[in-house]
């Protein structure tokens, strides 16, 4: 009789004694707790802390060969246990503060933890993390679940997807071929959920309680894991962080498929040829034609039948509890490449926004009298988050994203407000402010920019951390961030619409819609839609 069979008939009561005894090495009994079955083969994670981990878990089949740029598959079966103690490869990516390089498309992985002693049955809520990286770049390694596993008692879920060409190319011999094209990152996402509704449950949690969250490019997931029919009865709740709801039609994705397959050498009027040649390619010679590739969902498809925020905006979405936010300085993330620019390479930027505007944008984001090295970026930064320029992300493009989903759904509203953090890297003189996925090392200490981020943190910015993770905690558990002895934090109401400023120190606070509106201009905005850029 197997350590495993003893444990599930009797309790477990059995190894304890046999190991007392000397009978059955401790090490035994303690693997045989951390070995979980999956519909494919049983793995062995590991414990550290008071969390179980089992990560570098195959969701989907390697999508190499003739499986490029289609569906993913199932993956194979495995005979034994797997160990599942090490993250996997990475998807191909281009070398970032995300992490470095890879060419390994064998990287379709998805990673659980548990907090230490869950087992099958306990149906404790689900919380899956969607990365971020502009669909370019970034991995499921990145956000390590284990601290707010730790703290809150949820089960922790994240995973990889295909990237940048191998998980967006659109082309037309793609549609010809599949009936669409475009959208197979998000599809390896939707296989990654489904595995989590196969397979939770072994692991203690409940596939009926499943929170899926996102930030950045994870959150434009999230999002259209909302309006996607083939998402539907996947997760229960839904939070949006830093993100927002972009699509672009099937044409405009083949246009730039297209001008891709030019760049990388596959070009010609024979689309089949083109699209052979692209198979045969190695993922590093595609990855290096790629540099200036731009990732998106595509729309007017199976998988995006409408334009996202459209349907959003009509209420053609899955009317779950949605926790969204934003960073209150954006666009200070994005700026960087402004310091050291004076003041005529800002209003050169002024002009090209706003073009015929300029001078009302000039009158609202003026140039100071005394300036640095670092004004051109402040202001720039300023614009980019108050317009919601990149993508849609931040100031009044959240504030009209939160609006469209409280006309239909429970939504409950943030913003991350601490502005004197120690931001993403250090650059001595530069103020990060609240800026672009600055808030992500309170929940998960695991994400850094190239250097190390929470150890940086002070008293105030800790306690910040713990009652973020508390909240984000509470919502997926209930689907309502409340949390005993921490700042209340209500719905989202039309009218007054309150958002929670999140503060270091315990310095949390309600703003309304008046003054969220107020501090992103969006009395000059809401009348002066920008061009997003993705």
């Amino acid at each position: 009789m197997t350590a495993s069979r003893i444990r599930t008939a009797l309790g477990g009561a059995l190894i304890l004694s046999m190991t007392a005894v000397g009978l059955l090495p401790a090490t035994a009994s303690a693997s045989a707790l951390k070995v979980v079955p999956t519909d494919k083969g049983a793995v062995r994670g590991a414990v550290s802390q008071g969390v179980e981990r089992f990560v570098g878990i195959p969701y989907a089949a390697a999508p190499t060969g003739s499986l490029r740029w289609k569906p993913s598959r199932p993956a194979a079966r495995w005979t034994g246990v797997r160990e599942a103690t090490a993250f996997g490869n990475p998807c191909p990516v281009l070398p970032s503060g995300n992490g470095p390089r890879s060419e390994t498309e064998d990287c379709l992985d998805i990673n659980v933890w548990r907090p230490a002693g869950v087992r099958a049955g306990d149906r404790l809520p689900v919380h899956v993390f969607i990365h971020g990286g502009g669909l370019t770049n970034g991995s499921g390694a990145q956000n390590d679940e284990s601290k707010l596993v730790r703290e809150t008692g949820v089960i922790g879920v994240s995973l990889n997807y295909r990237l940048g060409v191998f998980g967006f190319l659109g082309l037309p011999a793609l549609t010809e071929e599949g009936g669409e094209s475009g959208n197979y990152g998000f599809t390896d996402q939707q296989a990654a959920l489904r595995w989590v509704q196969r397979n939770i449950a072994a692991f203690g949690g409940n596939p009926a309680a499943v929170t899926i969250d996102g930030e950045s490019a994870g959150g434009w997931s999230v999002c259209g894991h909302l309006v996607s029919p083939g998402s539907r009865g996947l997760f229960a709740r839904a939070v949006i962080q830093s993100g927002s709801c972009p699509s672009e039609p099937q044409a405009q994705a083949e246009t730039t498929g297209s001008a891709f397959a030019r760049q990388a050498g596959c070009d010609g009027t024979d689309q089949a040829a083109v699209l052979g040649c692209l198979r045969s390619a190695s993922a590093g010679s595609l990855l290096d034609a790629s540099r200036t590739f731009s990732a998106a969902f595509v729309d007017g498809t199976s998988t995006f039948p409408v334009n996202v925020r459209e349907a959003v905006d009509s209420g053609r979405f899955a009317r779950v509890p949605v926790l969204v936010g934003a960073n209150r300085d954006e666009g200070r993330t994005f700026a960087q490449g402004y310091t050291g620019a004076g003041k005529d390479a800002y209003l050169a930027f002024v002009q090209r926004v706003a073009g015929d505007r300029a001078d009302e944008v000039l009158a609202r984001y003026p140039w100071p009298g005394t300036s640095d090295a670092y004004t051109a970026a402040y202001l720039v930064g300023a614009i980019m988050t108050d317009s919601g320029m990149i993508g849609g992300i931040g100031g009044c493009g959240q504030r009209s994203l939160v609006g469209a989903f409280e006309r239909y759904t429970p939504t409950y509203s943030y913003e991350f407000d601490h502005r004197t953090g120690p931001g993403l890297t250090q650059i001595p003189g530069y103020v990060w402010g609240a800026g672009h996925a600055a808030e992500l090392a309170y929940i998960w200490p695991s994400f850094d920019n190239g250097t190390p981020i929470a150890p940086l943190f002070n008293t105030d910015e800790r306690r910040l951390a713990r009652e973020m993770t508390q909240y984000w905690g509470a919502f997926t558990k209930t689907g309502r961030p409340h949390v005993a002895r921490q700042f209340a934090w209500p719905a989202y109401h039309s009218g007054k619409g309150l958002t929670l400023s999140l503060r270091a120190g315990g310095r949390s606070v309600l703003i309304d819609d008046a003054q969220f509106s107020a501090e992103h201009q969006c009395s000059l905005w809401d009348t002066m839609p920008v061009t997003h850029n993705s």
